[in-house]
């Protein structure tokens, strides 16, 4: 007998959020035909009663801002990697009920990035300081050798990165968002940004760039990604990040081995119906 499996993303704002068809693309690619995922519009007030209220048949949750850090009172225990940033993007419910929680998305840009070959890395320039940043920082804890160059906007700012930077292990220099030109000449550069943020960066792409990984994925390709790519340079992608997190979930959730290239194939559908 086939057990109905119920598993879902929650966060706020959350109608955009493209897990569902992610998720669900992996689903009927490995025959789950009693599993679901949908999507709910939960806030950090709510996520206690909505936790407490899942019964049994639920397998796990993605969650979103602003559930990352909020919901982490909520379980049983956290990997290491969801502790190392204190951020859970993934909860697993076990046979008993037991519910842990782990971050998909630091393996997940260590897995984009080993995509497209970029393994190991000499120096690295981090755009923004916000959760994101974190977890790229702890990204780079696994793949860069040498210093990491913080772009921020403010103080505080500088303090957290160089706070995440020592947890994490890794020699972060800050340095002023005025002269975020500067990061483009670095091997690897992560943009963690919101939209726009980095446009106007565009314009100062060296003549021979290297690895852009720019988060966002809606809209795309931004204008720093649409430039970095017409200079022949690499460019991996927010719905890169997005697909190999998922792919992860996935394959905690279910116990079986994720069918990437159809979601990925997915994905892109989804945003090409959307119009983007």
């Amino acid at each position: 007998m086939s057990t109905r499996r119920r598993a879902a993303v929650l966060g706020s704002p959350i109608a955009h959020s493209l897990s569902p068809v992610l998720h669900r693309a992996a689903y009927a690619a490995l025959g789950l035909d009693t599993w679901s995922y949908d999507r709910f519009e939960v806030d950090e007030a709510a996520l206690p009663g909505f936790v407490q209220g899942l019964d049994a048949g639920w397998a796990g949750l993605s969650l979103t801002m602003p559930l990352k850090r909020a919901v982490i009172p909520l379980l049983d225990g956290i990997s290491a990697t969801a502790a190392s940033v204190e951020a859970v993007n993934t909860v697993v419910f076990d046979e008993d009920g037991g519910r842990t929680g782990d971050n998909t998305d630091i393996p997940g840009m260590i897995a984009a990035l080993r995509e497209r070959g970029v393994e190991k890395v000499e120096a690295a320039a981090v755009l923004g300081a916000g959760a994101t940043a974190s977890s790229a920082l702890a990204a780079l804890a696994e793949i860069c050798s040498g210093q990491v160059t913080a772009y921020v906007r403010s103080a505080a700012r500088a303090d957290e990165m160089r706070g995440w930077g020592e947890r994490l292990g890794v020699d972060v220099r800050i340095a002023d968002w005025a002269d975020a030109d500067e990061a483009l000449h670095a091997p690897l550069v992560i943009a963690t940004t919101p939209a726009g943020a980095t446009d106007a960066l565009a314009e100062a792409i060296p003549a021979a760039p290297g690895t852009l990984f720019d988060v966002l994925y809606d809209p795309w390709p931004t204008a720093l990604a649409s430039r970095w790519s017409g200079a022949g340079a690499q460019v991996v992608g927010g719905l890169d990040l997005l697909v190999h997190q998922a792919v992860l979930q996935v394959e905690q959730m279910t116990g079986l081995d994720a069918p990437l290239g159809v979601m990925r194939a997915a994905g892109e559908a989804a945003l090409v119906a959307q119009g983007h």
